[in-house]
């Protein structure tokens, strides 16, 4: 009998996702191409100025841990964790904060009889989604630049990224529920995500960084997907990083049951 509760419970908790889900999908699917785009303008930047600029006067194995042809190809699978981050937070938390500051619709959805953990996760599935449109471009970009595509196209390394996905797109999810204008959207992208974007090891070798920096640049979840995404893309020069997994993976559970309990106690 409790199995059969627990199996209704799943079933009606998993179709709650979808409904929720679906509701985003039906306009994320008509913005594809702009949502792939926009997202892929700041990759390319870095990658023109940083790997080709600045790379350029990089010698090969100056400060950085493997053997990398040049520095392009050590930050390229990094821009694609970058990249999904970057959109995966942003466009999740401006998606919660139009319906409940603008448009008004987020009460309605909070009136359904829908799990709050449904609620949390079809909000962050959606963000996934956004964050693996973008990182689809910067993909083809880092094949075109590198011919790599089984590694950029490995299981683990897709793995990785729909990680990366889910903890920054629930982390929007929370923003998004908290925050009461978007000038405090603006605060959480400058002290958060902008700082995180040029500390989490997307352009450097952390094992080469003094302790004290070393310990906060190791507290950031961008610091993981960039080190795990960079082996993977990379196999077999580094061992496989089950340690990133591990830690987005908690991080992302922990930031479900905190998204969870603040649908559950939302009153706008």
């Amino acid at each position: 009998m409790n199995k059969t509760i627990n199996s209704l419970q799943l079933q009606t908790l998993f179709a709650d996702i979808l409904t929720v889900f679906w509701g985003d999908w039906l306009e994320l699917r008509a913005r594809i191409w702009q949502i792939a785009a926009s997202g892929l303008v700041s990759p390319l930047i870095y990658i023109l100025a940083f790997g080709l600029g600045l790379g350029s006067s990089i010698k090969p194995g100056a400060g950085i841990s493997g053997s990398y042809s040049n520095y392009l190809e050590f930050i390229l699978p990094g821009m694609v964790g970058l990249s999904s981050m970057v959109i995966s937070f942003g466009g999740t938390t401006f998606s919660i904060c139009g319906d409940r500051l603008f448009s008004k619709t987020f009460e309605e959805m909070l009136l359904l009889p829908l799990h709050p953990l449904a609620l949390y996760l079809g909000k962050m599935l959606s963000g996934v989604v956004r964050g693996l449109m973008t990182s689809a471009a910067v993909i083809l970009v880092a094949i075109l630049f590198t011919g790599k595509i089984g590694s950029f196209l490995h299981p683990g390394f897709l793995l990785l990224l729909v990680l990366n996905c889910a903890v920054f797109a629930g982390l929007g999810v929370i923003v998004g529920l908290s925050v009461r204008s978007l000038e405090g959207v603006g605060i959480y992208n400058n002290f958060l995500i902008v700082p995180m974007s040029f500390l989490g090891a997307t352009f450097f070798d952390p094992a080469n960084l003094p302790v004290a920096l070393k310990t906060i640049v190791y507290l950031l979840p961008l610091t993981y997907t960039s080190i795990g995404l960079r082996s993977i893309a990379y196999l077999p020069q580094a061992p496989f990083p089950w340690q990133s997994v591990a830690v987005l993976l908690v991080v992302a559970i922990a930031l479900a049951f905190w998204g969870a309990y603040l649908f559950a106690s939302q009153q706008d």
